[in-house]
């Protein structure tokens, strides 16, 4: 019976007590601390210093670290759940960026400098996906510090802040070249922290699609158009129900993979590669629906739909080529097949 049980655990996605509180203790946080005000007020760097502080005074970070790096031994399923609240609300702080650096650091330099400014300084730190010398970096234009492969080693790459690249999702992206960066493992170290970062970006642009859907779903129901609600139209109502069905499908995809991450991480599989593309489809279609939804309204920047759809699609970019990212789950679903035949 116990075997019967743990099976059935590993296909059960819902909250328990704890978890169910911490989500709704950040909603609430982020609620009421970031309106969409404040969201405009830190465009176009998408980067808010005096939230971060915020952040960082709530020890935001350490929350998810070992116990043994300084932690309170948080899950990514608990980060998870966090990150996809802060992207409700479209926060401007760079937190799957420095959580997942933060997280890799405690594996490979537990006691390290770096790991303790970001722990308890507010320091930033990111990733930097991709292979060539120079990259787009998330938050490298705020950031002092850029984990990433090269060649056969992971390096981490030291320096000021890099100049921003201008970008439609108002985002802190910017070009880094990582060739001097220092060795701090093998290349093979890399698919732990892209794994975090994959479900981290997932969970925001979780995030991002429900807050959409949320937008869209409400103006329906206030606009009132031949003396009905246009929410009662079916051709508003069902696209805004395919939109939701598609952030709730991403939403356990993400919950799926975190979980996996902290019980089970040997059968992960490509569950992180499908989590950030599922996530990213939705929350791209829910935004589209959302502005479509509103009409004419929906296409300005006044509408706050706008700012989750940018961020939506700049989040989705730089979680990594979604052709590309098929393949790969495409390729390693073929290799486990083949090593399954063996």
């Amino acid at each position: 019976m116990a075997d019967d049980g743990y099976q059935l655990r590993r296909y059960d996605y819902r909250l328990d007590d704890e978890q169910s509180a911490l989500r709704e203790s950040f909603r609430a946080y982020f609620d009421k601390t970031v309106p969409p005000s404040r969201v405009r007020a830190a465009e176009p760097t998408g980067f808010d210093p005096a939230l971060w502080d915020e952040l960082r005074e709530r020890a935001i970070v350490s929350m998810g670290l070992p116990e043994s790096a300084g932690g309170d031994g948080a899950g990514l399923v608990e980060l998870a759940l966090v990150v996809e609240e802060a992207g409700r609300r479209a926060v401007p702080a760079p937190l799957p960026e420095v959580l997942t650096a933060a997280r890799g650091l405690a594996r490979l330099d537990p006691g390290g400098e770096l790991l303790e400014q970001l722990r308890d300084d507010g320091a930033v730190a990111t990733v930097a996906p991709g292979d060539a010398d120079r990259r787009l970096v998330p938050a490298g234009a705020i950031a002092t510090a850029v984990i990433g492969p090269r060649g056969d080693d992971l390096v981490l790459t030291v320096g000021a802040p890099a100049r921003m690249q201008p970008n439609l999702a108002s985002a802190p992206m910017a070009w880094w070249n990582v060739t001097g960066g220092t060795r701090i493992g093998a290349a093979a170290d890399w698919l732990s922290i892209e794994r975090d970062w994959h479900i981290l970006a997932a969970a925001a642009l979780v995030g991002l699609g429900q807050a959409a859907v949320d937008l869209g779903v409400q103006y329906a129901k206030d606009r009132v158009a031949f003396g009905v609600p246009i929410g009662a139209l079916q051709a508003i109502a069902h696209p805004l129900v395919d939109a939701a069905n598609a952030v709730e499908a991403a939403r356990r995809l993400v919950w799926r993979a975190a979980w996996f991450c902290d019980n089970e991480p040997e059968g992960i599989g490509t569950q992180a590669l499908c989590a950030i593309v599922g996530a990213g489809d939705a929350a791209e279609k829910a935004g589209a629906t959302a502005i479509h939804t509103q009409g004419g309204f929906g296409v300005t920047l006044e509408s706050d739909v706008q700012l989750y759809y940018r961020r939506a699609k700049g989040l989705a970019v730089l979680g990594g080529e979604r052709r590309m990212l098929l393949r790969r789950i495409a390729r390693q679903g073929m290799d486990s097949k083949a090593a399954a035949a063996q």
